[in-house]
């Protein structure tokens, strides 16, 4: 090893920064940690006991199961848009749908902590869409000279459409006028 090789001298948690950098960046990251925040108070306060001094007051509430089940769920969706980011679209809907039930079943969604959280990330999670990869400079096209104003209309355009030979447009006149039901 020389002291001049490059990536030697560079300190692990900018590597390890970067990699997680990189890693957030394909998935999607904020959604699947509010989801992640939304399902703990959700499953947490049905079964939290409040201490005001000498004053216990327990939140204890028939729908206890349920709530837990809600927010275990919504945890669960959170961990998945992290970790199999293709089934994003289907676990933000279910996000929703789980924050929208947990306003009836669990202390009005976590008091509306937990709801807003899963909500935004479900939302998130539906809106976000992996980024294309970079074109390497290498790859660029070069880009045609614009023609002078006159001669704009005597070249023929590079790319020309060439017809179709059975091209119809409709398909009852396709396969000599039978038309398929499928």
């Amino acid at each position: 090893m020389s002291a001049e090789a490059p990536g030697q001298n560079e300190h692990f948690l900018r590597v390890i920064r970067r990699r997680f950098r990189n890693w957030r960046g394909t998935r999607p990251f904020w959604a699947g940690l509010f989801t992640l925040f939304g399902g703990v108070p959700i499953a947490y306060f049905p079964y939290a006991n409040l201490h005001l001094g000498n004053l216990t007051l327990a939140m204890s509430t028939t729908g206890g199961a349920g709530s837990l089940i809600i927010g275990v769920l919504l945890f669960t969706l959170g961990l998945t848009m992290w970790f199999h980011s293709v089934v994003r679209v289907f676990a933000g809907v279910a996000a929703i749908v789980l924050a929208l039930v947990s306003i009836p079943v669990s202390n009005l969604g976590g008091f509306f902590i937990g709801f807003l959280f899963s909500l935004l990330g479900g939302a998130l999670s539906i809106s976000w869409a992996p980024g294309k990869p970079a074109k390497p400079a290498g790859d660029a096209e070069p880009e045609q000279a614009a023609a002078p104003e006159g001669e704009a209309d005597a070249m023929p355009s590079a790319v020309t459409e060439e017809p179709v030979p059975n091209e119809t447009e409709t398909t009852a006149h396709a396969n000599g006028g039978r038309n398929s039901a499928g």
